[in-house]
């Protein structure tokens, strides 16, 4: 009798030793730790193969403006980093003869102001804006369908191959082809304007031609001049001839 009473005295209690003991115990767990600030070239470094990219990244000093704006957007951001062989298969010459600015519009292409998941990308409405859009909208365009979703500049298409980060606030995804605007596509070296139609030069237009040859003086023997003189010595004969006949 006097145990059954022990025991629901017991039972009766432990809810209220569990009140007084459990908030003691939660205070001694360590707090899980804050989470840093998202590192977007830390990310790429991490995975590799996108040193032009990065370098790019950190030449421009667009980094530093996307890294401000992926800790501070409610709206997060996505990149499209190209890999290294994507520039590598850029046309010759083509990104050194980018300047300055050009490459900062070329990074900024590659960057929206907006989380998008990979399902995402098939509804947005086409074209979507990009850090680089200004009064121009330098937009990309989105397609595929299922786990497949192509990228397109205008100029360049290519699919999302890998996901290299999917949590908000930043999302990056790999693409194998550098997404090229139309309004960079066409940044050359300077070169020699071509002649005009009909001007082109002519083999042999470059050579001194020879002034026209003056006529050749008349001989006196057989011109004009040789007759005159022929004439009077003829007439001088016959004159002197009549003079002796009369004498």
């Amino acid at each position: 009798m006097a145990a059954a009473s022990a025991s629901h005295i017991l039972l009766t209690l432990a809810p209220l030793v569990l009140l007084l003991v459990l908030p003691q115990i939660q205070a001694q767990a360590p707090a899980p730790a804050p989470a840093g600030p998202v590192n977007l070239t830390g990310i790429l470094d991490k995975n590799g193969q996108f040193t032009t990219f990065i370098k790019l990244l950190i030449s421009t000093q667009v980094a530093n403006q996307i890294q401000s704006q992926i800790n501070s957007s409610s709206e997060g951001m996505t990149v499209f980093a190209p890999t290294d062989n994507a520039f590598n298969n850029l046309e010759k010459g083509l990104l050194n003869n980018l300047d300055n600015q050009k490459q900062v519009q070329l990074v900024l292409y590659h960057v929206t102001s907006k989380f998008y998941r990979q399902s995402d990308l098939l509804l947005v409405s086409n074209p979507v804006r990009t850090l680089a859009s200004g009064q121009d909208v330098w937009g990309l365009n989105f397609t595929g369908q299922g786990n497949q979703v192509n990228v397109s500049s205008g100029v360049v298409e290519t699919p999302i191959n890998s996901v290299l980060r999917q949590n908000f606030p930043l999302a990056v995804y790999q693409v194998d082809k550098v997404l090229l605007p139309e309004e960079l596509s066409a940044a050359k070296s300077p070169s020699a304007a071509p002649a005009p139609e009909g001007k082109k030069p002519t083999e042999g237009s470059n050579k001194k031609v020879p002034a026209a040859s003056e006529p050749a003086p008349a001989d006196d023997k057989t011109g004009a001049g040789g007759r005159l003189n022929a004439g009077l010595g003829f007439v001088a004969g016959l004159a002197l001839l009549c003079m002796g006949v009369l004498s």
